[in-house]
């Protein structure tokens, strides 16, 4: 027999309480692009594979974004997983109002005109299918069209609200 969680400290459910129960959660850490007039991008941990035939993809997007236009009408989608030296890169890529592909963002136009960011443990373009609401967000699903997953290296994760790397 298992034992019951304590369900004196239940909270009733909230942004707060979601935000809490997920910085418990570790996850990987991508960086989504998108082209555009001005090449967007954004940090996100919610990436998933979806399927893989065909080769599936996903992740949430806030609809207050800046980012949130450009991807609202791209066809592609670039995905990015993070080496856990690119702490700096995940920062900026998160940060409000920052200039994300300014120096000392690495950069080079891909295929389907999406930005590409050098250095990263691999790459992806994705054909994106569908951008299903859920909430203040939507849930983009993306095909994957081409991709390197040769970059070699650790994943950088976030958990408990920074950025770290895996302890052996």
């Amino acid at each position: 027999m298992t034992a019951s969680p304590d369900l004196g400290a239940a909270q009733l459910a909230s942004p707060d309480l979601l935000r809490s129960v997920f910085r418990q959660h570790a996850a990987g850490v991508a960086v989504i692009t998108a082209g555009g007039p001005r090449p967007v991008g954004f940090t996100a941990t919610s990436l998933t594979s979806v399927a893989a035939e065909p080769p599936l993809i996903s992740f949430g997007v806030g609809t207050g974004s800046s980012s949130w236009p450009v991807v609202a009408e791209a066809g592609h989608v670039g995905v990015h997983i993070l080496g856990e030296h690119q702490r700096e890169l995940a920062a900026t890529f998160a940060r409000s109002g920052a200039d994300r592909f300014a120096p000392p963002t690495s950069w080079r136009e891909g295929p389907e005109g999406v930005p590409v960011l050098d250095g990263v443990l691999a790459w992806m373009v994705c054909r994106v299918v569908a951008r299903v609401p859920a909430g203040d967000h939507r849930i983009v699903i993306a095909e994957a069209v081409v991709g390197d997953p040769a970059g070699g290296g650790r994943p950088l994760l976030y958990h408990q609200g920074r950025f770290t790397a895996l302890q052996e």
